[in-house]
């Protein structure tokens, strides 16, 4: 039996692979500058802001409307942050949950913190937590064959959508 390979180009993750390369100090880290760059929210995808962290949707998503909490401070670890900080991000991942479901009524949810390099963390300078909307059936042969991810929203389509959700005052703040 002949074998027989298909190519699948995804040119947009390559800035993905070479931000990896090296440790990102804090003058480095995209989310410090995201945070420092409030004028510049809609090109960064920042979708809202808190007291001391924010979202942002994930330029690399693993699916539509992955979303990123992140703190506002460069900390790489849980137990750096203050008791009020620990709340700030959970309510903040609540509220990021509550606006998924309000804009893409999504099934189910991945939520967790990558601690560390080895962890998987791609940024492991600066604390941040995953929200991953998830559906019935969204794990397909492109994902489970190919190792590919097929995002069927553009990120500028999809923030305009969470950004109107946001307006109708759905969720806690």
């Amino acid at each position: 039996m002949a074998e027989y390979s298909t190519n699948l180009w995804a040119p947009w993750r390559m800035e993905y692979i070479r931000s990896l390369a090296g440790d990102v100090t804090d003058e480095g880290c995209f989310l410090c500058r995201y945070w420092s760059e409030p004028a510049a929210d809609r090109t960064n995808h920042v979708v809202w802001r808190a007291k001391s962290s924010f979202v942002v949707m994930n330029r690399f998503p693993y699916t539509n409307g992955h979303l990123i909490v992140s703190h506002a401070e460069h900390k790489s670890d849980l137990s750096e942050l203050t008791d009020d900080e620990l709340v700030q991000m959970t309510r903040t991942i609540l509220s990021s949950v509550e606006l998924l479901r309000a804009t893409l009524g999504p099934q189910g949810f991945n939520i967790g913190y990558n601690v560390g390099h080895c962890a998987g963390a791609g940024l492991p300078g600066h604390l941040h937590a995953h929200v991953v909307p998830r559906w019935s059936g969204d794990t397909n042969f492109m994902a489970v064959i190919g190792d590919t991810r097929v995002v069927p929203d553009s990120l500028d389509a999809l923030y305009d959508q969470l950004l109107k959700t946001l307006e109708t005052g759905v969720m806690r703040q």
